[in-house]
């Protein structure tokens, strides 16, 4: 770390956490309040007098992918264990289960519904007078909802109504557009999800500044089934119809331009322009060009084509780890172990002017084998995604089963193996079977790292982590970032210190190697649901005393856990270090940005305030 430049410290955001006030608990813990219903023992005891009514019956009307439905109903027999699931299909089955793989319990579950409410859960007085209603946000999944109202409590179940049935005006249509920067500075990809195969429509993106020439850039398509599944859940009571992915290639792009998707733009204009122009976005929309020439098409979005390598410009990066999803409406959700997800998805809007590239580094949504989540966690994050790259890295949640190649032979994926990680985002990697890859944003390059796959040295990916930090130009790009999902440099977790490391420990010594070798000036983990930042540090020794501002060479890497972005928080260790400048146990996300090619500024933003850490200047 010869050369002189600048550093920035951790900031925060009130955190404000969507709490129900459930009637029925269940673990935040994440006990998988789903997996306890034991649907494959259902007994209908369908009852005439039980009446639902779902409404409105057809949602997005005006092309809205997101609705609100009201659910009213009544039971002659009310207990506090009735519940309501949410089905999609509607027409849905539980009369059989798929063979188990030999590693799983006999799954509980043959048709998972999506969510679950307990009947009394907005409704009191529910017990008394047999009389209740719930709200429900459903979001286009390709095919129609219906609900069932279950009496007995979950270990016990009696199906004892179905509701009406209801769908989307559009069930098939693009949806969830995801940005990702593209093997070339100059290329950026869009990824979306449809109902449309290539047997059935043309997919594509026009794209382009708004009111100028449009450009229209063909989109690949896949899909898979339940055989592309290792295992349960996955593979059997979590499987549900994943449509079709679609991502296009948008190349050429001018750089910091300004472009306009609706899947459908041209070449963007430059900032500068743009700014002489007030700042008008371009704008894409997504279509789909059907066989009898009629087009689908998805709302518009908008984006900013990134900065050549080198480029000195104002560039701002949000990295974290962890995040998941959850339901707004307060549904007893599959995992139900991120409820800071939601705070860190609203913080990031907030913030999204001031954003420029986000780094989703590992445990993207928690799906862990029920596949509807990836559907979920694809809208929540839309109103980020479609307007700048999110990028993601691999993480034990997404990628681990036994015998399938994973470094990890634990069952943390639900049978996914790395399948839908892989597919429902792009990432610029030579096999995306192998999570390691890396970007060019501006004065940043970024060396991202698949710890779910051997790292250690002679492996192909210790090969890559070397080329990625000895292939750049510090002087043109000075500001060198390693991330990984696991922990592979420094960490006070409770869990890591009472196997008797900080760390992974397999690998370490050569990686530390590497980045001081090569002047990593920091390095950003997930995996561990805290936040923390540790001096200057090379071979467990602190080079550098200074905590909140440093000035010429580091002579060694800090290192940043930053898995606070919504899943259940991790305790730290009583053990203290000296290499721990700062702990935090509190949800939230680290923000980097090159202010010029000698200061960076550093923040991470969680409950109480932003701090802020000049880490480099001249």
């Amino acid at each position: 770390m010869g050369r002189a430049k600048g550093v920035v410290g951790w900031v925060g955001f009130a955190v404000w956490l969507l709490v129900a006030s459930f009637v029925q608990r269940v673990s935040s813990h994440g006990k998988q309040p789903l997996a306890r219903i034991a649907i494959h023992e259902t007994v209908s005891a369908l009852d005439a007098r039980v009446n639902m009514k779902a409404s409105p019956s057809i949602l997005g009307a005006r092309g809205e992918n997101v609705e609100w439905v009201l659910l009213e109903y009544s039971s002659p027999n009310p207990t506090n264990d009735d519940w309501i699931g949410v089905f999609s299909p509607a027409n849905f089955s539980a009369s059989t289960c798929l063979p188990e793989h030999r590693y799983v319990i006999k799954p509980r579950l043959c048709s998972a519904p999506i969510k679950y409410q307990y009947a009394n859960y907005s409704s009191p007085a529910y017990v008394s007078t047999g009389k209740g209603s719930l709200k429900f946000q459903l979001i286009n999944q390709r095919s129609n909802f219906s609900f069932a109202f279950f009496s007995g409590g979950i270990d016990k179940p009696k199906l004892v109504a179905v509701s009406n049935t209801i769908a989307f005006a559009s069930p098939k249509a693009p949806v969830y557009p995801r940005l990702a920067q593209g093997k070339e500075w100059n290329e950026m990809t869009l990824t979306w999800t449809s109902g449309y195969g290539i047997a059935e429509a043309e997919p594509f993106v026009e794209w382009g500044h708004e009111g100028g020439e449009k450009m229209r850039s063909p989109a690949g398509t896949l899909t898979f089934d339940r055989r592309s599944m290792c295992a349960a859940p996955a593979r059997t009571v979590g499987w549900r119809d994943p449509g079709f992915i679609h991502t296009s290639f948008l190349k050429e792009l001018w750089p910091n331009s300004v472009c306009s998707l609706g899947i459908n733009e041209n070449l963007c204009q430059s900032r500068s322009e743009f700014e002489r122009l007030k700042e008008i976005f371009l704008g894409y929309p997504l279509g789909h060009k059907l066989f009898n020439s009629s087009y689908i098409w998805s709302h518009k979005y908008r984006f900013r084509a990134s900065p050549f390598p080198g480029q000195n410009s104002l560039q701002r990066v949000v990295i974290f780890g962890d995040m998941g999803k959850d339901e707004v409406d307060g549904s007893n959700e599959y995992f139900n172990f991120q409820r800071g997800s939601l705070n860190t998805t609203y913080q990031l809007l907030k913030d999204l002017d001031i954003i420029d590239m986000v780094f989703h580094i590992g445990d993207i949504s928690y799906a862990i084998g029920y596949l509807s989540q990836w559907d979920q966690f694809t809208a929540q994050v839309e109103p980020i995604a479609s307007r700048v790259p999110y990028m993601i890295a691999s993480g034990n949640h997404e990628r681990d089963w036994p015998g399938t190649g994973s470094f990890y032979g634990n069952l943390d994926s639900g049978g996914e193996c790395g399948v839908l990680a892989e597919t429902m985002f792009y990432v610029p990697a030579e096999n995306r079977a192998k999570f390691w890859y890396s970007t060019d944003y501006g004065m940043f390059r970024f060396c991202i790292a698949d710890t779910e796959h051997d790292w250690r040295e002679g492996t192909d990916q210790y090969k890559f982590i070397e080329h990625c930090l000895a292939s750049v130009d510090q002087q043109k790009q000075p500001w060198l970032i390693f991330l990984a999902h696991r922990v592979l440099g420094y960490s006070s977790d409770k869990l890591y210190a009472e196997k008797g490391s900080f760390g992974e420990p397999m690998g370490w010594e050569s990686l530390q190697k590497l980045w001081q070798k090569y002047k990593v000036d920091i390095a950003i983990y997930g995996h561990v649901h805290n936040y923390e930042r540790t001096c200057p540090i090379y071979q467990n020794i602190c080079t550098n005393e200074e905590k909140s501002y440093y000035k010429g060479a580091l002579n060694g890497t800090i290192h940043i856990v930053a898995g606070g972005g919504g899943a259940t928080l991790s305790e730290f260790t009583s053990l203290q270090t000296k290499w721990s400048s700062f702990k935090d146990y509190d949800y939230g996300f680290v923000k980097l940005t090159a202010l010029d090619q000698s200061n960076l500024l550093f923040e991470c933003k969680k409950s109480s305030k932003w701090k802020s850490l000049r880490l480099f200047q001249n």
